[in-house]
């Protein structure tokens, strides 16, 4: 069975060939990330330009393969927060027909970089940089934000596999969706 990723991001190709593992309907699974083209826009700020982003990705990841898998991470507006946002992933897999969806759990950015996300353009690496918070080009590419701020918690893999671990509580049961 082949899976592609609409990424070449390890933290998203390395979350769902780890996870896939566990998982017997995906026994001996061949995962491999696939360049695909993203639409600009920067950073995702809103649930429905992330989901959209991951549905594009995963539809795009399914050519030649038997599922896609599309992972974006972006911002959604949370009441009470701090600077009205929460950065979020979404997984999308695509078997063909049905899109199966799984959220990640949810973070606030630092507001220096919220700034740099929706008033500058950046995305959330070169906010994050900008604001003096690292001096990595690609941190969403390493730990991210969450391993940056959880001092070594965890990671954007781990955060990553939440969601697809969401999306593929779908397939595994899909007698109930």
């Amino acid at each position: 069975m082949k899976i592609g990723v609409g990424s070449k991001n390890k933290t998203k190709v390395n979350a769902v060939t780890h996870l896939l593992k566990d998982y017997p309907m995906f026994d001996g699974a061949e995962v491999a990330g696939i360049a695909v083209k993203v639409e600009e826009f920067g950073h995702p700020k809103s649930l429905e330009e992330t989901v959209e982003g991951a549905v594009n990705r995963a539809k795009q990841a399914y050519v030649g393969n038997e599922y896609g898998f599309g992972i974006e991470s972006g911002l959604m507006n949370v009441p009470q927060t701090k600077s009205g946002y929460m950065e979020v992933a979404v997984c999308a897999i695509y078997d063909g027909e049905k899109i199966h969806l799984g959220l990640s759990q949810a973070c606030e950015w630092p507001k220096k970089a919220i700034e740099g996300i929706l008033h500058k353009g950046l995305d959330g690496s070169q906010a994050m940089k900008a604001a003096g918070f690292t001096s990595n080009e690609k941190l969403g590419e390493e730990e991210g934000l969450v391993g940056l701020f959880t001092k070594g918690r965890t990671n954007r893999t781990e955060y990553n596999r939440g969601a697809i671990m969401m999306a593929l509580m779908h397939l595994e049961n899909s007698e109930h969706y």
